[in-house]
């Protein structure tokens, strides 16, 4: 099988180098060609075709963000970003993972060999994740088309009977042509059969809450995973995040106090009855904007949300989404007090628990324990700690993202008792990794396409 083609874009002849190096270690992929900024990525991509696309933020002419917005308009493909770890760059590309990049790197030290050879590591994962999704997506695509129906056949010409000829006394002649000969006249064609087309309206949300949902039986299976992609899992491999996200925290691993909550929240807010608990990954950012952006300001619950990301990129993400929902979005502080209306993301590079603390409330909990399932914050942790909060009414959430971190634990929520489980579908998620996992234990209540998961959960919770 041919290698997957990709396209290197960076405005350092150097760092296109090393990144080209990095790749194609890998004899899965090859690089065909390189670019210097954005307008050349364009268009060596409309001549190219390649398969996948690294792509720097920050670059001359036209920058990386610019670029991937013409290319997922005129011919969307997978595209990994590089990311610097300045202000500007990580807001760059907390836009960039809005706007339809699959992932995105950060870029590696020049000066630090061990560091250019995790961060090629986390690459290739990245890169072999997207070729699999993308044939996985191919796939479903391709089970679920319609059967075209069959070409009508042609009738068969009809064969003329010719009668023996006699001889008519000539009294009883008739006018030639008025009566065709016996045979002579087509059959009618019979029209194409049509294949049946369901012309229900696709499911809303509308209808009350079960636990006997109906799940649709899955369309036929896809394509098995390449042999090449085939092996240990991420987590087995003891991956990090995006980015070489688990080693991103510092240089020489030494220990970063948590943030600490200032004070600057309300003493008297109501105490908190209810809690959503919130995990994905990969293709996270874009499924938290279409989420939190469905859930009303007056929503009785806080959300706690660990999405796989290195340390300070969780902060830009954060102040990207409380710009769209009506709730008060913020990185998680440690000691922070649960209120409703809020939503809390986990720092990169700490787990977040959810503990009782004094007068019936509830506060946040910033710890450097070991890396769960190659993850630094873990969804798995955060379920576990939402696990012993019996006295909540609580819900949990797994949306997009690759592996399996959460869906053990969300397992023992189910087992539990807990009020709700919800899932992302395949259908909508970037990577159908998480969610499997968790239906795959039967622990998920409800099933849903992204834009619907808001939506139910607000019922289920009000």
């Amino acid at each position: 099988m041919r290698p997957y083609k990709v396209l290197v874009v960076d405005d350092s002849a150097f760092m296109r180098k090393i990144i080209s190096d990095l790749i194609e270690n890998d004899a899965d992929f090859q690089v065909t060609a390189t670019a210097a900024n954005g307008r050349e990525a364009i268009e060596k991509v409309n001549e190219l075709r390649p398969d996948l696309v690294t792509m720097d933020v920050e670059m001359p002419e036209m920058n990386g963000l610019e670029a991937l917005k013409i290319i997922m308009a005129q011919r969307p493909l997978p595209v990994i970003m590089l990311s610097g770890i300045n202000e500007e760059g990580m807001k760059e590309t907390i836009l960039a993972l809005e706007w339809g990049a699959f992932d995105f790197i950060r870029k590696p030290s020049i000066s630090n060999s061990q560091d250019i050879i995790a961060v090629g590591e986390s690459l290739r994962e990245q890169m072999k994740e997207a070729m699999l999704a993308r044939e996985q997506r191919e796939a479903r695509a391709s089970a679920a088309k319609p059967p075209e129906p069959p070409p009508a056949a042609e009738p068969p010409a009809p064969r003329a009977v010719v009668e023996p000829v006699r001889r008519i006394p000539e009294p009883f002649k008739k006018e030639a042509g008025k009566l065709p000969l016996q045979g002579t006249e087509k059959p009618r064609a019979k029209a194409p059969v049509e294949p049946p087309v369901d012309k229900r309206k696709p499911e809303t949300g509308t209808e009350p809450l079960t636990a006997k949902r109906v799940v649709k039986p899955a369309p036929p299976v896809p394509k098995p995973a390449p042999e090449r992609f085939k092996g240990r899992s991420r987590e087995e491999k003891g991956a990090g995040l995006p980015g070489q996200r688990a080693a991103a925290e510092t240089a020489a691993g030494s220990f970063i106090e948590p943030p600490v909550a200032t004070g600057g929240q309300a003493s008297g807010s109501r105490s908190v009855r209810k809690l959503v608990a919130v995990g994905c990954s990969t293709g996270g950012p874009r499924a938290l904007k279409a989420f939190l952006e469905n859930i009303p300001g007056d929503f009785p619950a806080p959300i706690v949300i660990v999405q796989h990301m290195p340390p300070n990129f969780t902060k830009s993400l954060a102040q990207r989404l409380n710009t769209f929902s009506a709730l008060e979005v913020a990185e998680a502080e440690h000691g922070m007090v649960l209120r409703q209306g809020a939503a809390y993301i986990a720092p990169g590079g700490y787990h977040l628990t959810v503990v009782p603390a004094a007068g019936g409330q509830y506060m946040i909990e910033l710890t450097k324990e070991e890396v769960r399932n190659g993850h630094r914050p873990s969804v798995d942790t955060l379920f576990e700690s939402v696990l012993q909060l019996t006295a909540l009414e609580r819900h949990a959430v797994i949306m997009t993202g690759m592996g399996s971190d959460g869906a053990r634990m969300m397992k023992a929520l189910y087992d539990s008792g807990v009020t709700s489980t919800f899932a992302e579908s395949e259908e909508t998620c970037v990577v159908y990794g998480m969610p499997r996992s968790a239906v795959e234990l039967k622990c998920v209540r409800h099933i849903l396409p992204l834009q619907e998961i808001a939506p139910r959960l607000v019922q289920a919770v009000k």
